[in-house]
């Protein structure tokens, strides 16, 4: 998957029709916008033999991004936000700033597995306004809560498990993944909890350390942590993250400035000097990008690129 191109036509053409009452002109509410009752059968991982994302004539150099965004309680305003504005943001920016090459993007939604009936939604690879789409058809299920943590790992063990994906394979560069939330994570998968969400038999129970090698042997992966108004509400939820990933657990003081998030970290990890990142942005968006990025460290400065006489290695890993 991972056909087609990004255009702001496109964009328009779902905003208008995604997030404004055809009646009134009014803007929708999260509700209206994100009506499922129960997840799609296509986005159920027991469904899902793997997920692709390819080179093509149109993106040559296909870079894969996951965003697995937490829809359990107060987070279902991520997708909301991302929907109603952020998204365009998102593709546009990182299309127009190259930090990485012919980005592919897979939205997934993240729950409990311990509590919530569909703790795991996965969409496809997409270049395109399907993008968009898919994100809208999520399933808000809004559960979790009350055993300090959610099942941010089912995201880990599902690219490890089941992502065939062009850029390590043929160039040996890594995708990308983001998960967001402001809970904690669980310290393992139940081998029960596997079975149930992907119809996996495994042994025994997956710590979560372990499923963290494992998909990091082909993605890079990062946790943005989201923090209300600046204040540190996450004082206590964030300590496992910080064992496992260090400084790729970004800190977001506006959940609105996302997608300059977003962007401004894989810009900062392709090696572009993150002072010059933050000033890259206006006024209070320059404020949290430099919060978010400043212990990153570059870790894409190079990569491995097709060219007409072979692989080559050339700075950023972009051809």
């Amino acid at each position: 998957m991972g056909g087609g191109s990004w255009t702001s036509t496109d964009w328009d053409s779902f905003k208008s029709k995604a997030t404004v009452d055809p009646t009134t002109g009014a803007a929708k509410t999260r509700d209206e916008i994100f009506d499922r009752n129960d997840m799609k059968p296509e986005f159920d991982p027991k469904n899902i033999k793997m997920r692709e994302s390819r080179d093509s004539a149109d993106h040559p150099s296909s870079t894969p991004v996951a965003l697995a965004l937490d829809v359990t309680g107060s987070m279902g305003k991520i997708p909301h936000e991302l929907v109603s504005n952020g998204l365009n943001t998102t593709v546009t920016e990182i299309l127009n700033r190259k930090p990485v090459s012919d980005p592919q993007i897979m939205i997934m939604a993240i729950g409990d597995a311990k509590t919530d009936r569909c703790p795991l939604q996965v969409s496809q690879y997409e270049s395109d306004i399907r993008i968009a789409e898919q994100l809208k058809d999520l399933y808000l299920e809004g559960g979790g809560g009350g055993n300090k943590g959610e099942s941010y790992n089912l995201a880990w063990y599902f690219l490890a498990r089941k992502a065939d994906i062009d850029s390590f394979i043929k160039r040996g560069v890594k995708g990308v993944l983001f998960t967001v939330g402001d809970e904690n994570i669980h310290p393992s998968l139940k081998a029960s909890e596997i079975e149930r969400v992907f119809g996996d038999t495994v042994g025994e129970d997956i710590p979560t350390r372990e499923l963290l090698r494992m998909v990091e042997e082909r993605f890079d992966v990062y946790h943005l942590m989201i923090k209300e108004g600046g204040m540190d509400n996450t004082h206590d939820r964030g300590e496992r993250w910080k064992e496992l990933l260090g400084e790729r657990v970004i800190p977001v003081t506006d959940y609105t400035k996302l997608p300059e998030i977003i962007v401004s970290v894989l810009e900062v990890i392709a090696g572009k000097p993150k002072h010059d990142v933050a000033a890259s942005w206006s006024g209070s968006t320059a404020v949290v990008v430099r919060e978010a990025v400043r212990d990153l460290a570059p870790t894409r400065t190079g990569g491995l690129v097709k060219s007409g006489t072979g692989a080559v290695w050339r700075p950023g890993g972009v051809g």
